[in-house]
């Protein structure tokens, strides 16, 4: 599944998702690496921007510069799942970490190729935020989906996800591929009020794309490129993102949406059968060192899964949520997502984005 990859480029998310799903060899994937020692670490990451600031904050300062060789393995969660999962059959894998979101760490941990940690192992963990825990992954920066809008254009914004089927919000509105199931899990929200309704949801995306004709982006950048220049007013995507675009220089607004922002959190995993797992384990202290987490969450703009990130005062206001916001956070039902997320991305491809 995708809760809204850092990047995406490649071969189609449903071919992928397919082949995650039967734990399909890939051949055309990058070759087995050999790990040349024990301070080897391999590590399966996103591309693009994500990786260059995994590299810059945590890799290159914690690591490298301390001893370890980080080779790094990148691509699209739906191929990088889907290799390791193919893996399985052999009993070891080719990363010894895997970047994954919260949801896809869940359905990995189902098919049995990631770990369960050994947390005295990572000191840093003890101070991760108690929502965002789990006993097979460590959470490193986590945002929420929210309703971005061009300042100048829009001078009264949507105050919820309901608000988005307002017609004069038609031809305005710009979304992307990567967070198909964050939009599939809105409109359940908006027809039933919760977060495990998506069957009661489709019909209403259905009328979104008939009456309103949304613009679909086919990556967080492209859909930057349309508010810069003016193809649409509005968008929806994590506030993370919003944030980074006005950075940029857009002229951008953040609404908080009265339902509750639906929450993503990024982090990683150790591999069940990687092979370096004691470099795996300093890795993943590395992540959650309050140094690294700041230098991240300046640079992000997503929120520290560590509140002991030494951020000022000023950038976490800006990046994290206030205590109101967090308490209506809308947190996935992990097993009900992967239970469903390939018929929803079978779905998604042929009525929405087809």
């Amino acid at each position: 599944m995708n809760n809204g990859s850092p990047l995406s480029s490649g071969p189609t998310r449903r071919r992928m998702l397919a082949l995650a799903l039967a734990g399909t060899a890939l051949p055309t994937l990058m070759p087995r690496l050999s790990h040349a020692s024990q301070n080897t670490v391999v590590v399966s990451n996103w591309g693009g921007d994500w990786n260059d600031r995994t590299v810059r904050f945590v890799e290159k300062p914690l690591l490298e510069d301390k001893g370890f060789n980080v080779v790094r393995d990148l691509g699209m969660e739906p191929e990088r799942k889907a290799k390791l999962l193919s893996e399985k059959r052999i009993r070891r894998a080719s990363s010894d970490l895997i970047h994954v979101n919260s949801s896809d760490a869940f359905e990995l941990k189902q098919q049995g190729v990631i770990a369960d940690l050994d947390l005295t192992r990572i000191p840093n963990y003890a101070d991760v935020v108690e929502e965002l825990k789990a006993p097979y992954f460590v959470p490193w920066l986590y945002s929420g989906v929210v309703i971005i809008y061009n300042k100048d254009k829009v001078s009264e914004p949507p105050k919820s996800y309901a608000d988005l089927w307002d017609p004069k919000w038609a031809g305005r509105i710009g979304l992307t591929n990567q967070l198909y199931f964050n939009y599939m899990m809105m409109a359940g929200l908006v027809a039933k009020g919760d977060m495990t309704s998506v069957d009661d949801g489709k019909p209403l995306l259905e009328k979104l794309v008939s009456d309103s004709q949304p613009k679909l982006y086919a990556a967080h950048q492209q859909l930057q490129a349309g508010l810069a220049n003016g193809e649409v007013d509005i968008a929806i995507n994590y506030k993370a993102r919003g944030l980074q675009w006005a950075k940029d220089g857009l002229s951008l607004g953040i609404q908080y949406p009265d339902e509750g922002a639906i929450a993503v959190t990024f982090g990683a995993c150790l591999t069940e059968f990687g092979p370096n797992r004691d470099a795996g384990y300093s890795y993943l202290d590395a992540m959650l060192d309050p140094t690294a987490m700041a230098g991240l969450a300046e640079a992000s703009l997503y929120a520290p899964a560590n509140p002991k990130a030494s951020i000022s005062d000023e950038t976490r206001a800006l990046v994290d949520f206030t205590p109101e916001q967090r308490s209506k956070m809308r947190f996935l039902d992990y097993a009900y997502v992967a239970e469903n997320t390939a018929t929803w991305l079978e779905w998604w491809n042929k009525s929405f984005a087809g």
